[in-house]
């Protein structure tokens, strides 16, 4: 289990420096992605609202945070510059593996002047948090990366932090549908670029 954790920390944070060079990895994909018969699909779901579920309004609409609400975004990424979560009126906090991830969230929050209740470098197995902390909480798209073992402890880990009325949304995609199927293989193909040392944009891997 440390060792996928320590992988998935090193992928992101190579992202971030990647994205910090204006290298887009959505960008001059691939053949054998532009030619799957599914990338259409994929194509569509990324032009109305990304390949995330985060900035999805159900997700609002269900949570109903407001002023006086702790929210906790577990497995955080960018969320919050790009999932809208910076509108939001509850307090804001998360949780993101990537150390580089949380320096750029840092950044992204000084630099608009957003209030913030906390961000830490931390797997969301075992968070800094004390038990019943949080009115309200989401995990999306994060635990399809990890086995049983983990997830598990992750969901537990959930359950302490979150007060008994509270709630949380948890998202996994559906494994069998053609966006999580072409999202995984660029997820593969992204690995490999970022693992290699050449950084050339259109270096062809498959």
């Amino acid at each position: 289990m440390n060792t996928q954790l320590e992988l998935i920390a090193k992928s992101y944070d190579k992202a971030i420096e990647l994205g910090r060079q204006g290298i887009d990895l959505y960008n001059d994909l691939p053949e054998c992605i532009t030619s799957d018969p599914d990338y259409p699909i994929f194509q569509k779901m990324s032009e109305e609202g990304g390949s995330s579920d985060s900035k999805r309004k159900e997700i609002r609409e269900y949570l109903s945070p407001d002023a006086n609400m702790k929210f906790i975004d577990l497995g955080c990424c960018l969320n919050l510059m790009f999932g809208g979560y910076d509108e939001w009126p509850s307090s804001y906090h998360g949780v993101d593996i990537s150390s580089k991830t949380i320096q750029l969230l840092h950044e992204f929050v000084a630099g608009k002047e957003l209030p913030l209740g906390s961000l830490y470098c931390a797997s969301i197995h075992a968070t800094p948090f004390d038990a019943n902390y949080f009115e309200i909480g989401a995990c999306i798209g994060v635990l399809e990366y990890f086995e049983k073992d983990f997830v598990v402890k992750a969901i537990m880990e959930a359950h302490r932090i979150i007060n008994p009325d509270g709630k949380l949304v948890l998202d996994v995609p559906d494994m069998g549908s053609p966006e999580y199927r072409i999202t995984m293989k660029l997820r593969s193909i992204w690995g490999e670029l970022i693992n290699l040392t050449c950084r050339h944009k259109n270096l062809k891997i498959c």
